[in-house]
């Protein structure tokens, strides 16, 4: 063999073992392409108090207050009691309010929508920082209390003068929104005035829509619907409608008539829809009865807790119990309400995808 062969065979036999002794290549951690980002933001419960009689119950502290999501014990961030805020550091007292230093047996006689109208002491004194959007069924079930259910709602306008922003949709088969959120209250009740019946309702299409609108709003955040019959025009169930108010921190209310309830599919769809986002339901029997089931959608607007906190860490991407409890065995006689989870909503093109203060975003990226 030549001295040409054997420096060559040298030189690969050198190369062959550089090539085995090298480090291989590390292993990635996880490939950026398929990770799933979450970002968790603040979620906002708005929490109504009441007793056994059904009277809101008034003073309580943060620390009154058990919040867990999935068992995980959450720590509060904020917290306001109507429209006087606290905010609560950990580690420190919270800072004293006048209605914070009450006991909590102090309730506001409130109980069923005939105290809320017949009483200006069961009147809140505020529900500023609140949207509310206004829901109005003009299908061709409100041909008879048309009129009716237009000052009905016009007097519910009215009220609401220290509400920052209100907006009034109509519907039938189509979503129609005749005034977007505005502080001008005039343009609200022209809205109202301005509408006219059409066909078919689609209840739960125009609620979908109604809620998606809403779930960029930050700050306490309602949708007050009137229905005067079943929904018989909707491609999408009642279920879905209150998944999404749920997983955006929206409240639902529903004023409806005798005729709804005694349809019992839609009068328990209106029950689960309403109480699953924290809300109610009212079934109206006249003109009189709606001017009341109004009056006491107001006066729980104004006597709702709100508490934030930032979720602890969660691997459950899916839909996240809440459970809110009172501390205390005689906080025990008082009833809790408020919405009962939410689900992570995942971004889509074209869809908004902030949530602010109301629930986590799943990011794709």
């Amino acid at each position: 063999m030549n001295k040409f062969s054997m420096s060559f065979i040298r030189l690969f036999t050198a190369l062959i073992l550089c090539f085995l002794m090298a480090p291989g290549p590390r292993p990635a951690a996880q490939d950026d392409s398929s990770r799933l980002k979450v970002n968790v933001d603040l979620v906002q419960l708005s929490i109504a108090v009441t007793d056994r009689k059904g009277s809101y119950v008034t003073g309580l502290k943060p620390d009154d207050f058990v919040i867990t999501e999935d068992k995980i014990p959450e720590k509060i961030a904020n917290f306001e009691e109507s429209s006087k805020a606290m905010k609560h550091a950990e580690g420190t007292p919270p800072p004293q309010s006048e209605s914070s230093q009450a006991t909590p047996s102090q309730v506001v006689p409130n109980g069923n929508a005939q105290a809320a109208a017949d009483s200006d002491s069961a009147r809140p004194s505020s529900v500023s920082g609140t949207s509310i959007f206004i829901l109005f069924d003009t299908s061709n079930y409100m041909y008879k209390g048309f009129v009716y259910a237009q000052d009905a709602i016009c007097d519910f306008v009215r009220s609401l003068d220290d509400v920052n922003r209100l907006a009034f949709y109509s519907y039938s088969r189509n979503l129609s929104r005749a005034a977007l959120l505005t502080s001008d209250h005039y343009r609200v009740v022209n809205g109202v005035r301005s509408t006219v019946a059409g066909d078919d309702a689609a209840l739960y299409n125009s609620l979908l829509m109604t809620v998606n609108d809403s779930a960029h709003i930050t700050g306490k955040k309602a949708i007050v619907v009137f229905s005067n019959g079943p929904d018989n025009a909707s491609s999408v169930p009642p279920e879905d409608v209150a998944e999404l108010a749920q997983s955006t921190g929206t409240i639902i209310y529903i004023v409806s008539t005798r005729l709804a309830e005694q349809e019992p599919i839609s009068a328990a769809a209106f029950a689960r829809m309403s109480k699953a986002t924290g809300g109610k339901a009212y079934f109206a029997g006249n003109w009189t009865q709606e001017k009341q089931a109004f009056a006491a959608i107001r006066d729980d607007l104004g006597h709702l807790y709100t508490i934030n906190y930032y979720p602890q860490p969660n691997p459950n991407r899916g839909w996240r119990s809440i459970s809110v409890k009172l501390v205390g065995k005689e906080m025990q006689k008082y009833h809790v309400r408020t919405r009962d989870g939410y689900a992570l909503i995942q971004s889509r093109a074209g869809r908004d995808a902030a949530y602010a203060t109301s629930a986590p975003e799943i990011d794709v990226r």
